[in-house]
């Protein structure tokens, strides 16, 4: 699909929940996409988009942002311990803080810097035990605790499991963010991200739909 036919069907879901389009944010999921497909996104004008590791993202941007200083990158894989300094320097939001640790790590570095990036805790909404991100059990306590660290919490994110209506866990993670004051709600793929707009997404993921299929060879 083109962007603009996926423009269009984040438009056409808006209006369909009744929220206004500038409520959603299109993350191009760019991650093991060959240059030339990411510049192309680029030169149509769009300006977000989502890494899943921090050591592509490095070989990636610096060089994109050089002809294009207002592209956004956003991190949406996870995060290791010591991979957080390049990335906080690197990334405009981080969608997978999921322990104390890591929050930790990253209030150090923004009081050092002075500055962080958007922040959005993972929850494992399926509970499923390959998967990161805290349990929706833990999810008030863990909020708070990255709070206390004066840290920039946007919002929630989650990845439902692949076998179960995402809908769902969807719902399950804005219940989650309502009662503890957030609006920033990432949810939403390639294939469920109109089902996540009704249900409030306020970013989207969208990657082989825009991009087309991934080699990982």
């Amino acid at each position: 699909m083109s962007l603009a036919e996926i423009e269009s069907g984040i438009a056409e879901a808006c209006e369909r929940a009744g929220r206004p389009r500038n409520d959603v944010h299109l993350i191009a999921v760019s991650k093991v996409q060959p240059d030339a497909r990411v510049e192309a996104v680029l030169q149509a004008g769009h300006r977000l988009f989502g890494e899943n590791r921090v050591q592509e993202a490095v070989g990636k941007w610096p060089r994109f942002r050089e002809q294009y200083p207002d592209a956004k990158v956003h991190l949406i894989g996870p995060l290791q311990s010591n991979k957080v300094r390049q990335a906080v320097e690197l990334f405009d939001a981080i969608h997978t803080v999921d322990r104390t640790k890591l929050a930790r790590r990253l209030a150090d570095l923004a009081q050092e810097r002075g500055a962080s990036p958007e922040l959005f805790i993972q929850v494992n909404t399926g509970e499923e035990p390959q998967k990161a991100g805290v349990s929706p059990a833990e999810a008030d306590d863990f909020i708070a605790e990255v709070r206390a660290m004066d840290l920039p919490l946007a919002g929630l994110m989650c990845i439902p499991p692949a076998e179960e209506e995402p809908s769902l866990h969807f719902a399950l993670l804005g219940k989650i963010a309502a009662r503890n004051g957030l609006t920033g709600l990432s949810m939403g793929m390639s294939g469920d991200y109109k089902q996540a707009i009704a249900l409030g997404a306020t970013h989207v993921r969208v990657g082989s739909a825009l991009f087309g299929a991934r080699d990982y060879d």
